[in-house]
């Protein structure tokens, strides 16, 4: 980067804001050639504030400054001056109504931070800085104001005007113009302010709280959506019934609004009473939308509902305490799709995220504590590390305090900072207050980096009839050191028979073995520490860790007898699966070791066994099924690596899955055809999920092995689907099959019928790139030139670049480094279109080290690229400046 270095801001700097805001009236008029924005803002002097300068500093990117003035006396230019990203107003008074005109061009504003255009629409995205591109402010959490929003446009070309709040006023003005006129009733930071303005049907419903309220539920969307927006207010309605039976959370205006945008940086965006979405998370009918969709929409649209209080009504009182809106949240949200799904299946599928990608986070050079201690752009730190482990930081705190304990510390959270900003340690502090639990060296959580590693070992004593369990913990930070004091760790623990039924677990010779427990969250608080259990008759088989109470790694202690016994016999449903992964990487490893030795290639017979068992199995639920025929990723096996060989890795999973595949033939030929469904109207319930989940996983085994029987029925599946779910999981298998003129028919039919849909084209990009059949780095380039894509969009970029620099391994891999380099190029193209999204897509190249000598050499000569590019943005600067060795 050719220009000085980007400022680090630090938590330990922060004071509070001089001034406040405690009304803010704003006036939009907006046109084709731009937007005018008017601000009357109250301010006053803050009587708790650290400093009392005489100058009012407010932050301002990208804007023209058309008029300024103080209570109605406009203001010369010895009044004030314009400074680098804001503006400086001189020498004002305690208390004071400034006034500001500002001019922008949101149709020229690629970043999509503030106010911009998506196709013919306006809308807003401020979190976590994008106010300051909008008007002069105090663009920061901790300055809350009241919000009242007039909006003027073209009647015809812009038919609905929305804000947050209430609609107060509206009317029709000259030149068939009109404006609409929000209020807010309460205080808020602003980058919980949204607008949005454009042709757009609305789809109406209703919801009833539980103290007898009326609330409208509003979803607008473009004409061709219409048909798209039944399950979004369904999960809104099961989210605000959720909230109120769990939390006891009512919602508190009168209307709840949701728009559909097609760009968008992020998934979806909490504005008070106005959420905004991505497209792709909030749009779904069955022959456009996958289960997976149906279920994530579910989840966003509950994550986004929950903020209201946990975000809105509470907020954070500076970015450093991000996750104490978004880890609560997440934490939220996983809970009411465990409710209203399989609770075991979406532990697995979080774990599985966790230990894939935020687990690889941790170990980077980006790693951070969960309440980071700096940072230089705060766009950067919507992490994993953020939001998951954040969520499993405060999953913690509920395995510790139990489920009644916990929610009268969400209670007494929420009525103790109603309408503040606040921090973490607030949080924590009522989690204590309600409870009596010391939560003090828990707090070591949120302020320390990496994850902690748990060594395991344990002894059966015959003659005493006891069974000691001990355990010892470490954490190596990103700098190669060790943190030297203990977390407070919940470990969930079970002891298993022969029978694998669950052993009474006694720790006191007086204890009433009738009463005692079978499964106990042990208060794991010392570097090593050790519980001994009494009257243990036989030899049992521990369960460690059960259903991963706590994000940490354990070294292996498993025989794989072991874990074959734990994939048939245990009884918490994620560690059965757990059991199955851990003993598919060790033969994945054994595999690999033999290809990278050139040596004959063989699989434990005891797997495929394993398998069999599964599948013969009627009494194993199908959604834990469908989880536990999956082999552990590429990208997992290279995270458990010091060091990853990509080719072996590859070629070791996909030898392993070819052999259970063609041992398992029959079996899995049966369990497709027991899985098909009638010809019903589709549901996205779970059980029904898992049935077509099965189905699809039984499928793409037989279709990886050249079956012949399996081409028909794929082809068959793919040409009558009537559902997304079976027409993507048909193509998915032919695309990654080795049958290449199905496949490219397959692709050709997909796009001509779903052409005019942006979400299932995404979904159509996605399929090829992540797949290394058909993502060559070739093919991914003519997509690009595809008039499909769009470099402007960011779901097009996430759905192409995103999916082969992530999911295919080897090809972005490949020992040429031309993958590297691909990546840079659109790195730096991007840098200057949106930041945001170039600073997300930089990542793999960031985790050099997992990789041979060579790679890690062309991984950092792209990032020494990236890094000389002039005009490197803060975003981009940060990343890469923070993954040169």
């Amino acid at each position: 980067m050719k220009e000085a270095q980007p400022r680090t801001i630090f938590l330990k700097d922060y004071k509070k804001p001089p001034f406040l805001i405690d009304e803010t009236v704003l006036h939009f008029d907006l046109s084709e050639q731009g937007a005018t924005v008017k601000s009357r803002l109250s301010i006053r002097r803050n009587p708790d504030a650290d400093t009392a300068p005489q100058d009012l500093y407010l932050d301002g990117v990208d804007l023209e400054l058309a008029a300024i003035a103080i209570d109605g006396v406009e203001l010369s230019g010895s009044g004030y001056e314009l400074i680098a990203e804001g503006l400086r107003v001189i020498d004002v008074a305690d208390n004071f109504l400034l006034e500001c005109e500002t001019r922008i061009k949101p149709h020229e504003n690629t970043c999509l931070e503030g106010l911009y255009k998506s196709s013919s629409m306006f809308c807003t995205q401020c979190e976590a800085e994008g106010f300051r591109r909008i008007t002069y402010y105090l663009d920061r959490p901790d300055v809350m104001s009241r919000f009242t929003t007039t909006i003027v446009a073209d009647k015809n070309l812009y038919p609905i005007l929305l804000s947050n709040g209430n609609q107060v006023e509206r009317g029709d003005l000259d030149a068939d113009r009109h404006f609409v006129t929000w209020e807010d009733p309460f205080r808020k930071p602003c980058y919980l302010f949204a607008l949005v303005a454009g042709d757009l049907l609305n789809i109406d419903d209703e919801y009833t709280t539980m103290s007898g309220r009326k609330v409208a539920l509003r979803m607008f969307v473009e004409p061709q959506n219409k048909d798209k927006c039944s399950h979004a207010l369904n999960s809104l309605k099961a989210s605000m019934k959720w909230d109120e039976e769990v939390y006891g959370r009512e919602y508190d205006l009168d209307i709840f609004m949701i728009v559909a945008v097609d760009d968008f940086n992020m998934g979806a965006m909490e504005n008070k009473g106005l959420n905004i979405f991505n497209s792709s998370c909030v749009l779904a009918k069955p022959d456009t939308a996958t289960d997976a969709t149906y279920q994530r929409i579910e989840a966003i649209v509950a994550h986004e509902y929950f903020h209201n209080w946990s975000g809105n009504r509470v907020t954070c009182r500076d970015w450093f305490q991000l996750s104490l809106k978004e880890g609560f949240t997440v934490f939220r949200d996983a809970e009411f799709s465990a409710d209203m799904n399989s609770r075991t299946v979406k532990r697995i599928e979080d774990v599985n995220l966790l230990r894939t990608a935020q687990f690889a986070e941790d170990a980077g050079p980006m790693s951070h504590p969960v309440r980071p201690a700096s940072f230089i752009e705060i766009s950067n730190f919507y992490t994993l590390t953020i939001y998951e482990k954040g969520a499993e930081v405060v999953g913690m705190i509920y395995r510790l305090l139990g489920a009644e304990l916990f929610r009268k510390g969400s209670d007494l959270y929420f009525e103790r900072h109603d309408g503040q900003a606040v921090t973490t340690d607030d949080f924590v502090q009522a989690m204590q207050d309600a409870s009596g639990k010391d939560l003090t060296q828990f707090k070591r959580w949120y302020d320390l980096a990496g994850t902690p590693v748990i060594a395991v070992d344990y002894e059966y004593d015959q003659d005493g009839q006891t069974f000691t369990l001990k355990l010892s913990q470490s954490c190596p930070s990103t700098a190669g050191d060790v943190v030297e004091k203990p977390f407070h760790i919940p470990f969930s623990f079970a002891l298993l028979d022969n029978n694998g039924c669950n052993i009474p677990l006694i720790q006191d010779d007086d204890a009433v073995f009738a009463n005692a427990p079978t499964e106990l969250v042990l208060d794991f608080v010392k570097t090593e520490q050790i519980f001994t259990f009494q009257h243990i008759e036989k030899r049992p088989i521990p369960s460690l860790l059960r259903g991963f109470s706590a994000p940490v790694r354990i070294k292996n202690t498993y025989s794989r007898d072991e874990l074959l016994f734990l994939m048939s016999n245990e009884t918490d449903g994620f560690n059965r699966w757990d059991a199955g992964q851990k003993l598919a990487v060790e033969i994945i490893r054994e595999v690999a070791e033999s290809y990278a030795q050139g040596a004959e290639l063989t699989v434990d017979q005891r797997l495929i066994e394993a398998y069999r068992g599964l599948l013969v199995s009627e009494s194993i639920d199908k959604a834990l099924l469908s989880k536990m025929l999956l082999l552990p990723t590429e990208s997992y096996l290279i995270e458990l690596s010091e060091t990853a060989n990509v080719d072996a890795i590859h070629h070791a999973r996909n030898f392993v899955r070819d052999t259970v595949a063609k041992a398992l033939k029959s079996e899995l030929l049966k369990c497709y055809q027991d899985n098909l469904e009638a010809e019903t109207a589709y549901s996205a319930d779970f059980r029904s999920i898992a049935k077509r989940s099965l189905k699809n996983i039984a499928l793409g085994l037989l279709l990886s092995i050249g079956d012949a029987e399996a081409l028909t029925l794929a082809e068959t599946q793919f040409a009558t689907a009537e559902n997304m779910t079976d027409e993507s999981a048909s193509l998915i298998a032919l695309v990654n099959s080795d049958f290449i003129a199905p496949r490219e028919a397959a692709l050709e039919t997909f796009y001509a019928k779903w052409k005019a849909d942006p979400q299932v084209v995404e979904q159509w990009l996605s399929i090829q790139c992540g797949s290394v059949k058909s993502g060559s780095l070739e093919a991914v380039k003519r997509l690009m030139s595809h008039e499909a894509f769009d470099i402007k969009n960011p779901n097009k970029v996430r759905s192409v670049i995103g999916a082969f620099c992530n999911q295919n391994i080897v090809s972005f891999h490949n020992a040429n480094g031309q993958g590297y380099a691909f990546l840079a190029d659109n790195v730096i193209k991007l840098n200057k279109l949106n930041p945001q999204i170039a600073s997300r897509l930089v990542t793999p190249l960031t985790r050099w080290k997992k990789f041979d000598e060579q790679r890690q050499a062309l991984m950092q000569a792209q990032l020494k690229r990236i890094l000389d590019e002039e005009n490197l943005s803060k975003d981009v600067y940060e990343v890469v400046s923070k993954s040169i060795k």
